[in-house]
């Protein structure tokens, strides 16, 4: 019998055949991917978080105590990146509700992904701060406070509408959600108006004198409280979570880092604020709010060093035994980004060679973080791995698309029921 009549095995020509390669895939670009054009099938809104990790590499830099050869070339590049990117992702956004606008439909009633809908209001509002203290470089100061104005009011918008939609969402329609569900994320919603008043502040000069630079300053100020109180509560949660279930899954554990960002965002916003008071509030409340930056700042900054030192140990338990990369490394990035501006705050207005010193070794952790997950991220776009329905799943999203009909991988799995002795 040759091997042509040998009989085929039972189901052998019912079994799934493997696509053919796109021609992609020869150079080893998107090479899991079945298409290109599946890039956006899945694209998730907690991409923009690539964006403020990049965006906030470029603006720690500019607000640095410390100087060094190269450096604002160096963050006027990476600010260029971080634009770049914005624009990219927009426009594949736009692209992704077009043509997938049922799986787009569905992240908001996703109780996990929900509140990554933060990411894009601080992406814009992080590119924004950029623009106005680098960009000036490269396109002029009048085109740069253009570009932070409209990026400043689109990020303070949609970053308002999320900080109240978001948890209205969680109040009444996310199902499944209990103590053991809070995480870092729950915090991306309400941090953006916290982002919105560190901006404003830098633009109060540039805003008319008056009336109007006087109403920008006061709601700088409110945005600052709602988020602050916010984040405050949300922490809590985190806390209590942590105490009462433990970690959780090891993917969750970058999202740890996210309480960084309220606390050196609200230390950043307070210092930035309290510097221009002067020029839109009379003179007891302008010295009385420079001071505030600094009494408010200091306690915060404490407690934000332990935190950090916190979610460096757990992070450190978690990689000695497995932690896959996913999106949420970028968590490593922004947050400590935040704590490098409010550091860089505090050592400007009490002249503290402690906090000078702090910043930079700060920035130099940031940068360490920032470039091992730009170098994960770039070889998982590249071979398509990242742009997959697992892929968001892992980055704390669902992992079906359309409907989701299972759990989201990043939901903390509830402890087995043990039978009674």
């Amino acid at each position: 019998m040759t091997t042509s009549t040998l009989p085929k095995p039972a189901g052998a020509d019912n079994a799934p055949q493997r696509p053919r390669p796109h021609p992609l895939a020869r150079f080893g670009l998107l090479r899991d991917l079945d298409h290109p054009r599946d890039v956006l099938a899945h694209l998730t809104p907690n991409w923009y978080a690539s964006i403020m990790g990049t965006g906030i590499v470029a603006t720690a830099a500019a607000s640095l105590p410390l100087r060094f050869p190269g450096l604002r070339l160096f963050a006027t590049v990476v600010w260029a990146l971080a634009a770049l990117l914005l624009i990219g992702l927009t426009v594949a956004t736009v692209a992704h509700w077009r043509r997938h606008p049922r799986v787009a439909r569905g992240y908001h009633v996703d109780p996990v992904m929900a509140h990554f809908y933060g990411a894009p209001p601080m992406a814009m509002l992080t590119v924004g701060a950029g623009t106005l203290l680098l960009g000036r470089d490269a396109i002029g100061l009048d085109a740069a406070v253009g570009v932070s104005w409209a990026l400043w009011f689109a990020g303070t918008i949609t970053g308002l509408i999320t900080a109240a939609a978001v948890p209205y969402l969680q109040f009444t329609r996310h199902e499944g959600v209990d103590q053991r569900s809070a995480f870092g994320g729950w915090l991306m919603p309400v941090v953006p108006p916290m982002v919105s008043a560190s901006t404003g502040a830098m633009l109060v000069p540039y805003a008319p004198a008056g009336q109007a630079r006087t109403t920008l300053i006061l709601v700088c100020y409110a945005m600052f409280g709602l988020s602050l109180i916010a984040s405050l509560i949300v922490i809590t949660l985190i806390w209590n979570r942590l105490t009462l279930h433990k970690i959780g899954p090891a993917r969750m554990v970058p999202t740890l880092w996210i309480v960084l960002g309220p606390l050196g965002q609200s230390i950043t916003a307070a210092n930035l604020l309290g510097g221009v008071a002067a020029q839109a509030l009379p003179g007891p409340y302008a010295h009385a709010l420079q001071a505030f930056g600094v009494v408010y700042g200091i306690p915060v900054w404490g407690f934000a060093l332990l935190w950090a030192s916190l979610a460096a140990a757990v992070t450190v338990k978690t990689a000695r035994d497995q932690l896959p990369f996913s999106l949420t490394w970028w968590s490593f990035t922004f947050p400590v980004g935040t704590f490098v501006t409010g550091t860089s705050g505090l050592a400007l207005h009490t002249g503290s060679v402690m906090f000078r010193i702090a910043a930079v070794i700060f920035y130099a952790g940031l940068l360490t973080a920032w470039a091992t997950v730009a170098v994960r991220t770039a070889r998982g776009s590249r071979r398509g791995t990242l742009f997959g329905p697992t892929a968001a799943g892992d980055g704390c999203g669902s992992p079906a698309p359309g409907p989701f009909d299972g759990p989201s991988l990043c939901r903390p799995t509830p402890p087995p029921i043990l039978p009674r002795s």
